[in-house]
């Protein structure tokens, strides 16, 4: 039961947070470290009021300095708490275009300069890919991209979509692979604290000098170096 409330309280602080978040967004519209500032609020309220701890390893490893594509695999909504604090600066996320009607969040998400896609019409897909792909080389963005396109609530690494590569690739961009383990919200019997879940963020895959053709061999090699992190990662 006490997990089941903290849960609700934690979900229930996003609105309000992106509330308050509004401001800054409206101060500073379509600036990417909007991003990064309500990812950390998001993600430290949410964790301190699920009792969620977030071991990560390799947090030095994000690129700080120049643009990179970060790769993630996407289980469950809770990620944004699990996740929202690892932004480096000016960076943008690709989200589904339904976000953009989430009270207060689509609002901030939009005025974040975040890109967002409709999957059924691939025409916009495309173009929206070829917008991220010039946010890296002329804009010097960061781009945040779940390469499963959906969540897989915690059954396995789902195949992964070309989009974040040829962005990577047609910007030569390298790739940094963030990982975490797999969770499904267990909770302790009376507090209802949620079980940890470990990160672990992999060394950068330099893209430079690749071409389309390298495009299916980087992507296996990507899903290959994720999945067993992810495995080690996981409780047994």
């Amino acid at each position: 039961m006490m997990g089941f409330v903290r849960k609700f309280l934690a979900w229930l602080t996003v609105p309000v947070v992106c509330l308050v978040g509004l401001v800054i967004c409206l101060a500073r519209p379509f600036n990417p470290n909007n991003n990064r500032v309500l990812g950390r609020w998001l993600a430290y309220t949410g964790r301190c009021i699920l009792g969620l701890k977030r071991p990560i390893e390799g947090r030095e490893l994000i690129p700080q300095n120049r643009p990179t594509v970060l790769i993630a695999n996407h289980q469950h909504n809770d990620d944004l708490f699990v996740l929202g604090d690892l932004l480096p600066p000016r960076t943008v996320t690709v989200g589904k275009s339904i976000l953009a009607w989430a009270p207060f969040f689509g609002q901030v998400f939009w005025l974040g300069g975040n890109v967002l896609i409709n999957r059924s019409k691939s025409h916009q897909a495309v173009a929206a890919m070829q917008a991220t792909t010039e946010a890296i080389s002329r804009e010097h963005k960061s781009v945040w991209i779940f390469p499963e396109g959906t969540r897989s609530h915690g059954k396995g690494l789902g195949r992964f979509k070309k989009g974040a590569f040829h962005a990577a690739v047609s910007s030569g961009a390298p790739i940094t692979m963030i990982c975490a383990g797999h969770y499904s919200g267990k909770t302790s019997a009376v507090s209802g604290r949620y079980e940890a879940v470990r990160v672990r963020v992999l060394p950068v895959l330099e893209t430079a000098g690749l071409t389309v053709d390298d495009i299916p061999d980087l992507m296996e090699r990507c899903r290959a170096q994720m999945e067993a992190a992810i495995a080690e990662l996981s409780p047994n």
